[in-house]
């Protein structure tokens, strides 16, 4: 999952806004209390122009990507900068405040899908306006006005606010939410050492903007891989930042788990329930047949097949993105996207009594045995308010807790590999086998 683009660190910013809408800039427009403003601290943009009455357009000057990227100084303008002052009484009660939501690697495939489904309101709500602040690279600065411009044509009402830029210390400005799908992807004769180096140092540089910048209690997914130890680097990197509001995204691990055990049991999925994966989103994970349930009932008692849910089970879970890719020759990104939305539901919404949903957390305080200082993937119920709890009725057996401790000595020996990310000293790497998911080497 979620190998797109770097999104490294630079030190200028732009950002895009849709032209209709536009007065000149000599003439202020005043209809039902509607007022266009610029806004303080943003770079102009040049957008496609429609729908406005030629004699009041003020036609752009073409600049090249990196002299617009430069151009820090103009005023923002277009539908995604008018303000609403409304008196009181006239307020709706029903609309939430603004929402501001940041995405790395906005330019990759993941978000294509992401993008859309969070300004539609599928994700937050109807009534959740929401400002949507989008990461990219230099390289991919135009890439980033295309994906606006879709975003500013598709006439979404929740969605107030696009703006995009290159350097996360200003993205990442006063956002609630941060899904940080960005990372380089695993190149050919590339170690998962090299990769966990590379991206780590992506994710350092992310956490220290979000420390530096982000909503105090801003909720952090990271999808970027390796998401687990991306996840703790990222945590590390941002003290200010509770180390619970991190998480690593193994939700379509979850999601792919399902769909096995109901497709073996021959039922439809929704009635499958109390799915963990545990541990490190690589070959080491450990889709959790023992708790889980199906309509009700336990797992293990509806499919009545030891050997498959021992051997097969796993295997598949682990498989499904590489045979999805010799299929359709193209990556899991629309389901990733899914994925992120089922996660960020699962925070934003009461957890169903009695069920969980997994998320790569941090372990300390964990009630399990599982070694602390590491992002391990772990059941979850919330109350709907964007915090979690572990789940405590999870029973355990032999060959569950065998293979959890394979997974955990794993995560430990990627903290190793990156001490020098996460300011624990010099990094010494020891990892005993490739275990990258198929799909995503």
């Amino acid at each position: 999952m979620a190998l797109s683009e770097i999104a490294p660190s630079y030190t200028k910013t732009t950002q895009i806004t849709p032209s209709n809408l536009i007065a000149p800039r000599s003439t202020s427009l005043h209809h039902h209390r509607l007022s266009l403003r610029p806004s303080r601290g943003r770079s102009r943009r040049f957008g496609i122009l429609c729908s406005v009455v030629p004699s009041e357009v003020q036609s752009p000057s073409v600049q090249s990507s990196a002299e617009a990227v430069n151009n820090k100084k103009g005023e923002c303008f277009g539908v995604f900068c008018v303000t609403y002052d409304l008196k009181a009484e006239e307020k709706t009660k029903s609309w939430k405040s603004l929402i501001n939501v940041a995405v790395s690697g906005a330019a990759g495939m993941i978000s294509n899908h992401l993008l859309f489904k969070l300004a539609s309101g599928e994700v937050f709500g109807a009534d959740q306006p929401i400002s949507l602040k989008l990461l990219g690279s230099e390289r991919s600065i135009q890439a980033l006005e295309g994906v606006a411009m879709e975003l500013e044509d598709s006439l979404y009402p929740l969605l107030r606010q696009v703006s995009i830029g290159i350097d996360p210390y200003e993205v990442f400005q006063d956002v609630e939410w941060a899904l940080l799908i960005g990372a380089r992807p695993r190149g050919p004769g590339m170690e998962r050492a090299g990769l966990l180096d590379i991206n780590g140092q992506i994710f350092a540089e992310q956490g220290k903007a979000l420390n530096a910048v982000a909503s105090p209690n801003v909720k952090v997914i990271i999808v970027g891989n390796p998401c687990n130890t991306n996840a703790l680097i990222c945590l590390k990197n941002a003290p200010r930042i509770p180390a619970k509001n991190f998480h690593a995204l193994t939700r379509l691990d979850e999601n792919r788990a399902k769909c096995q055990l109901a497709h073996k049991a021959g039922v439809f999925y929704d009635i499958v329930s109390n799915m963990t994966i545990w541990g490190n989103h690589s070959t080491t994970q450990v889709p959790d047949f023992l708790n889980a349930r199906i309509n009700g009932k336990p797992a293990k008692e509806v499919i009545n097949d030891t050997k498959w849910l021992k051997e097969d089970f796993t295997e598949i879970v682990q498989k499904r993105g590489g045979e999805l890719i010799q299929k359709w020759g193209r990556s899991s990104a629309a389901s990733t996207a899914v994925s992120i939305v089922d996660a960020i539901r699962s925070l934003t919404n009461p957890t169903p009594d009695g069920d969980w949903f997994s998320s790569g957390v941090y372990t300390n305080g964990n009630p399990y045995g599982i070694a602390e200082d590491i992002v391990f993937s772990m059941p979850c119920r919330s109350k709907g308010d964007g915090d979690y709890e572990l789940a405590t009725d999870v029973i355990f057996d032999d060959f569950l807790q065998e293979r959890i401790k394979k997974t955990e000595a794993e995560l430990l020996a990627e903290k190793r590999c990156v001490a020098h990310l996460t300011g624990e000293g010099n990094a010494f790497c020891d990892l005993p086998e490739d275990t990258m998911l198929p799909g995503e080497q």
